[in-house]
């Protein structure tokens, strides 16, 4: 098990280190033993929540696949405006997406109603969601830790439910949502105990990462 720790970890610094594309990411890691991998990465990453329940490990080949179709969602996404974009590894050692919306942006503050301004950016992005439909989504709302638990717990819920509730209202599939939920200020990015810290951390995070049918698809080598 020591060995295979060693193994693990070696293999994620040289992926990080490597700075390649998702489709080389997607090759190691399926490589290396797919789900197994994935949930210790998956860890790493703070991204367990995210990915399809498929139950095996994923092959190097589905990896690669998957890998190159995420190198495409990931431009789209860089096209949505106020929108920061980061390739992450999901629980399944697949590559995946994360959006991530500044609360200010997205929020007056204290408030989980959506600002005018902030629909221009989840109008396109729903776009983006809605041009990959074999993606599955994640939401999270976060906050700083100013105030208490009893506070900014069910306002990050609240937040990210409002995300999802507008996506939704722009043709986005409630299908396609499998998780909405907040984290308070439980994870946070940056420090606490400054202005432009507390900023980076109320947040919304939007993670796409790969379905059921995207996995049998890039399984049978049909997967564009």
């Amino acid at each position: 098990m020591k060995k295979l720790k060693v193994v693990i970890l070696t293999l994620c610094a040289g992926i990080v280190m490597a700075g390649c594309s998702n489709m080389a990411k997607g090759t190691a890691i399926g490589a290396a033993g797919g789900a197994v991998l994935g949930a210790v990465v998956g860890k790493l990453a703070g991204n367990t929540a995210v990915g399809a329940a498929v139950g095996t490990a994923v092959g190097a080949g589905t990896g690669a696949l998957i890998g190159k179709r995420m190198d495409k969602v990931k431009a789209q996404a860089q096209a949505v405006q106020n929108a920061q974009v980061e390739q992450v590894t999901d629980a399944n050692g697949l590559q995946a997406v994360k959006v991530t919306f500044d609360s200010g942006i997205l929020f007056a503050t204290n408030s989980s109603t959506l600002t005018a301004s902030s629909k221009n950016a989840l109008n396109q992005f729903a776009g983006v969601l809605k041009n990959n439909t074999d993606c599955d989504i994640a939401i999270f709302g976060h906050t700083d830790n100013t105030g208490n638990d009893a506070i900014n717990d069910p306002l990050s819920v609240k937040r990210a439910q409002a995300v999802e509730t507008y996506l939704k209202g722009q043709g986005v599939s409630a299908a396609q949502i499998k998780t909405v939920d907040g984290q308070g200020s439980k994870n946070p990015v940056a420090d606490n105990s400054t202005a432009e810290g507390r900023k980076q951390n109320r947040r919304v995070e939007v993670y796409m990462y790969a379905s059921q049918a995207m996995i049998q698809a890039a399984e049978a080598g049909t997967l564009n």
